[in-house]
């Protein structure tokens, strides 16, 4: 898998980074999302999911690698 943050939707709410703190990180000029791994391990996938589904923004998505 391979996360991406649409950074033009993201509010910075930081619902990723609380859910997942070791893949997403917020920037400290806007808080808005950083991605830290953007291919997490694979026991990280569950947090990742989860934090994806809890953006308000919708701003992350995930993509299979090719």
């Amino acid at each position: 898998m391979r996360i991406t943050v649409d950074v033009d939707r993201c509010i910075g709410s930081g619902m990723c980074a609380l859910t997942a703190g070791e893949v997403f990180d917020q920037r400290e000029d806007d808080g808005t999302s950083v991605v830290r791994q953007p291919a997490p391990p694979a026991e990280a996938l569950d947090a990742v999911r989860e934090a994806v589904a809890l953006c308000p923004a919708s701003a992350i998505s995930l993509s299979a690698e090719l």
